[in-house]
């Protein structure tokens, strides 16, 4: 199984203490989103495990500890925009401390395994494209170097954050605003030795040189793995979704980041109330196992076919 950790919050940054944990245990449970009584326990060894999918703002609680994850294939989903605390309240400052940290990342584990994520992208009356592609520009050529490709997205509305960006007066470019931005970005990452892709995006950008990413990657999770995967695409995500079928460990309204436009909290309140569940040693994140709960073991399995070359 592909692990991934995780697009409901962000342990990495979060909840580090508790994931290694869990690896270290072997095992964790997870309670089923669409049904609050459903518990998984979901075993998490070496043999089950074929690669760890991290999605996150901020990496530095886990660099030091990043050996304890040897016996397992990982990469990074790195999110580092040019938003100020108004966007994503609790972030780190972008250049003095984030660009570093990205930096220290790559040189541990090297270019290739840390995708950055310029995303998601929205226009204001402050973050306007000119200003994104400023910000853009002196981003990547910062990061030239440290990786290999990345990714954009441009904001959804949901309800759950509709409001706070109706709040700030976001707005939408027309079609051929969009592909004109796009196109300048992408140049500025070739520029800077790297590809470009766009998540889960319904607006064809290939001929500005931009291709449809699949985040959970079986391409790249085969190039590290060393071995072919029989891994279906998941039908859980959304139909422009390139990714693969993976596990999601995460437990949705517990992400203290602060990001106006995340889809995966309901409201601050109900974020404070579930981080004051957050227990270390706790076998479920940001929660207890209760008398109520039904607990069931998921059968999982590596999707691992055979060893092969780059020969074959």
């Amino acid at each position: 199984m592909i692990l991934s950790v995780s697009r409901r919050t962000d342990v990495p940054s979060c909840f580090s203490d508790w994931f290694f944990a869990r690896m270290k245990e072997g095992f964790v449970y997870m309670r089923n989103p669409m049904n609050s009584k459903q518990i998984s326990k979901l075993e998490l060894s070496p043999e089950t495990v074929d690669c760890i999918v991290f999605w996150t703002k901020n990496p530095e609680p886990m660099l030091a500890r990043l050996s304890e994850l040897e016996p397992y294939p990982f990469y990074f989903q790195f999110t580092l925009t040019s938003y100020g605390a108004d966007i994503e309240a609790n972030i780190p400052h972008k250049r003095e401390v984030m660009i570093p940290v990205f930096q220290r990342l790559s040189e541990a584990i090297g270019s290739k395994r840390v995708i950055w994520r310029y995303d998601p992208i929205l226009f204001t009356n402050r973050y306007t494209p000119e200003y994104h592609v400023k910000a853009f520009r002196q981003m990547a050529e910062a990061l030239s170097g440290y990786t290999e490709k990345c990714v954009i997205s441009f904001v959804d509305t949901y309800a759950k954050n509709k409001k706070k960006l109706q709040e700030l007066g976001v707005y939408d470019l027309s079609k051929e605003e969009t592909e004109a931005f796009a196109k300048k970005l992408c140049e500025i990452a070739r520029e800077n030795g790297m590809m470009m892709a766009s998540c889960a995006e319904q607006i064809d950008l290939s001929h500005c040189g931009i291709v449809h990413n699949a985040c959970i990657d079986k391409v790249l999770i085969e190039e590290i793995t060393g071995a072919k995967l029989k891994g279906a695409k998941d039908k859980n995500q959304r139909g422009e979704c390139g990714c693969m079928e993976s596990i999601d460990i995460g437990t949705y309204h517990t992400c203290g980041n602060g990001c106006v436009y995340c889809y995966a909290n309901h409201s601050e309140e109900k974020v404070k109330e579930n981080l004051r569940k957050y227990d270390v040693h706790s076998s479920i994140l940001c929660g207890k196992i209760e008398e109520s709960d039904k607990v069931t073991e998921r059968k999982v399995v590596s999707l691992k076919e055979k060893q092969f070359t780059l020969f074959e």
